[in-house]
């Protein structure tokens, strides 16, 4: 250990150590003082900045609800695009709630007015704007102005066909969120099934023409469909199974593999339904029905693209399983330090619904959102602050070793199926 060194005063005599004055202890009270002013001034900034921030976002968010009836159709679909962005990654409630009807009015407007892109902008923007409203007398109110026309541009043969698309898969959404009464559910769900029962094989085998655009109209209709299928009393959904359940297998043989993949889906659906209603339900085509779905989960089909004959058996497998067993391959949701586990094709087909919509920001409105936690019975938003939240987060090390482990352990499960090639020669 050093030794302190001494300090000498005159002669080599040790000098004399001056007391802690008064004068020391007022300067050590002004330092710290002045330390605490700082701290202060600097959270106070920081309050005014993220004050301001804030009042910019909002000025923002009025420039664009009123560039939506903007003569300029550039500059409409823009501050659509902009609203959507806007609702997609924030909880907006207040804000939105006082514009309701403006922004519905725009929404109207572009959809009655504008051309293609721009309709389908207006439609995800509803879908987004009952998201924000939850349900309630509010979205009610929209979905009251909006429903007609999307019904509307629905059913016209003659209107833009993605335009249609869109509007198929908002006016499902949007019901789901907002209407109030399940008679207009159900005329809803028969609005949905004109359409798609238009890709039905024929009973004496024939196929229907229809253009892939028009495909995938049915598409979106058959998902809506399924969609509102989840929020069906137990006796509709019975009707729903000697309706359609013999003639749901038809679009399983149609060329299209989105459309096979969502009346897969749809099937599965209508079965963990049904059976949830009555335990003892027994299909009588059933193993016709799992000899379909299983060429379907093992199709080797060459003049199928190789995407997408992977996403068909890897969705079909499950499906059989639905079928045949009744089992759900589970999935969890993390999202901030909760976790959400889709453990029923009901909640799949709603996860995916509002996923489509939310995009990237699903996570957000999972943890911030009431009415999407409503729906997912997620109980009211936690509230956790930055430094506990860091503090529960692993460190990127731990995430590094967990993925190489995760990595290797599936890599040999891999290796057991696939096929070992030997050079014959070497024998």
């Amino acid at each position: 250990m050093p030794r302190a060194k001494k300090r000498s005063g005159r002669g080599g005599q040790q000098g004399n150590v001056q007391p802690f004055s008064d004068e020391d202890s007022s300067i050590e009270t002004l330092s710290h003082c002045s330390s605490l002013s700082e701290r202060t001034s600097a959270a106070e900034d920081a309050g005014e900045s993220e004050e301001m921030a804030q009042e910019d976002f909002q000025y923002k968010l009025k420039v664009y609800i009123d560039s939506t009836v903007d003569k300029s159709a550039k500059t409409r679909q823009g501050a659509l695009d902009g609203l959507k962005t806007a609702m997609a990654t924030k909880i907006l409630y207040e804000f939105i709630s006082e514009r309701r009807m403006t922004i519905t009015d725009s929404i109207e407007r572009c959809l009655k007015k504008g051309k293609g892109v721009e309709q389908c902008a207006a439609a995800s923007l509803a879908c987004l704007l009952c998201i924000q409203l939850g349900s309630g007398i509010e979205s009610e109110e929209v979905f009251k102005t909006l429903k007609p026309v999307f019904k509307t541009i629905l059913n016209d043969g003659s209107a833009n066909i993605q335009a249609r698309q869109a509007c198929a898969t908002s006016l499902g959404l949007c019901t789901l969120v907002a209407e109030d009464d399940i008679m207009d559910v159900y005329a809803t769900m028969e609005c949905f099934e004109s359409l798609f029962t238009h890709s039905y094989i024929r009973e004496d085998g024939s196929r229907p023409s229809v253009s892939p655009q028009i495909t995938q109209l049915h598409t979106n209709a058959i998902l809506s469909w399924a969609l509102l299928l989840t929020i069906c009393t137990g006796s509709h959904i019975r009707d729903i199974a000697q309706k359609h359940l013999d003639k749901l297998p038809r679009l399983l043989e149609n060329d299209d593999v989105n459309m096979r993949i969502a009346a897969g889906e749809t099937i599965a659906l209508l079965f963990e339904l049904i059976r949830d209603v009555d335990p003892e339900f027994d299909y009588d085509d059933w193993e016709s029905l799992c000899v379909k779905l299983n060429a379907l989960a093992t199709d080797c089909n060459k003049h199928r693209a190789k995407n997408d004959k992977r996403k068909q058996r890897s969705v079909f497998r499950d499906v059989l399983k639905a079928v045949e067993e009744g089992d759900f391959q589970s999935e969890t949701i993390r999202f901030g330090t909760e976790r959400m586990v889709i453990d029923s094709w009901v909640r799949k087909r709603t996860y995916d619904t509002f996923r489509e919509f939310v995009g990237s920001g699903m996570n957000y409105h999972l943890q911030a959102n009431e009415f999407i936690r409503d729906v997912f019975e997620l109980g009211p938003p936690m509230l956790i602050d930055s430094a506990a939240l860091k503090a529960m987060k692993s460190s990127r090390l731990e995430r590094h070793l967990y993925n190489a482990a995760a990595f290797k352990a599936r890599t040999k499960a891999r290796n057991k199926f696939r096929d070992k090639r030997v050079d014959v020669g070497e024998f």
